[in-house]
This record gives C-alpha cells, structure tokens and sequence, in this order.
C-alpha cells in the first residue's frame, strides 16, 4: 500500500496577510485569530486522521519568526512553498512528494469542516482511484489527493474564483483518471462565510 502524506498549504497568521477578506468583519487582528485557529483545527485534524506524515508548507519562509510562536507537532515537517502562483505552488509539493513514492493529500487551511474522517476517507479512496477532490461550496476545493503527477491539473486555473473546482475535475476527466469526489464543504473565505464556523469555534 503506498504511503500517503498530507501537504497543508497554509500563510503564516499575521495581521494584513492572512484571511484579509474577513477584515471588513473582524479587523486585521481579528482576521489573523481566525487564521491561527483554523491552522490549529487543521494541523490537530490532519495529525488525528494517521494516514500517513503530515507536512506544513508555509510562506513566508520558514525562518519566520511567528513559527516558533504557534504550536506545531513535533511530528509535523516544515517547507517552503517558494515563488509562483497558488497552482505553481501545489504543483511543485506534489511533484516533489509524488516523485518520492508517496501519495499526497493537498489541503489548505480555511475549512473547519474538514475532519479526520474525510482525510481518512480520501486517503483510502487513492489506493484505488487516481485522484481525490473535496469541493467547497464556493466553487474551488477543500482537499485534492493525487496518485500520479500531470502539471495540467494545476496550470492555468483562475485561482481564487468559483471555477476552480470545475476546472480541475475537467482536467483530470481528461487525463482519463478514475476521481473519487467526496462531500462539498464550506470554506471560511468572506464575512458571510463566518455562519459556517462551528459553535465555539
């Protein structure tokens, strides 16, 4: 059975950086809270799910001051996402964890209704189909686990829109890879999202 490993892509929690669409609801603070907690709920789920080594790709760098300051497991391995879009990003994560004999499950860090239970469901559905993909109810992905590496089912998408998703399954229908779609899950990306936190969030 091959090893899976889950990539969680992931900005570091700083005010004016990450989750700055929720500013116009919580401040730059604020937004930057919510980023820490659902960075919390995800390393805590991807860890309890033991599919397999878990890995935090991160920008900034790594050398970051604010990485010493979040409680990251010990057993979690810290990289670099490097330069280039969000597509040029993941495609070199899973080149690089694919071309090492693994599986890999890419997820991001904006939906705490990712549980254990759906990494370990995507996880079991690689040892037979080529492809995994959870969609958000925004119209881009929660989670996407791949088999095998083809640069297509990364180049040019409009990150950041409702194609996302659509895009991507249509590329890999048409490499011909048996896909398997989990549950569509709800993102915490804008202000009205934030009904979607589960309660004491």
């Amino acid at each position: 059975m091959k090893p899976v490993r889950v990539v969680i892509f992931a900005k570091a929690p700083l005010a004016g950086l990450a989750k700055t669409r929720l500013i116009p609801a919580l401040g730059r603070q604020g937004a930057a809270e919510m980023a820490k907690r659902l960075l919390g709920h995800t390393l805590r789920e991807a860890v309890a799910a033991q599919v397999g080594p878990v890995e935090l790709c991160v920008t900034p760098s790594v050398d970051h001051p604010i990485w010493s300051t979040l409680t990251i497991p010990k057993s979690v391995l810290l990289t670099e996402q490097g330069e280039g879009d969000l597509g040029e990003r993941m495609a070199r994560a899973a080149r690089r964890v694919l071309g090492a004999g693994e599986s890999v499950l890419l997820i991001g860090t904006d939906c705490p209704q990712l549980h254990a239970a759906q990494l370990q469901q995507a996880a079991s559905a690689l040892q037979h189909a080529h492809a995994a993909l959870l969609p958000a109810f925004d119209g881009g992905y929660v989670l996407l686990g791949l088999n095998q590496f083809d640069a297509s089912v990364f180049s040019g998408i409009a990150w950041s829109t409702d194609s996302v998703a659509s895009a991507t399954f249509q590329r890999l229908a048409q490499l011909n890879w048996r896909v398997h779609i989990g549950p569509t899950l709800h993102d915490i990306d804008e202000p009205p999202d934030l009904k979607w936190l589960p309660p004491a969030f």
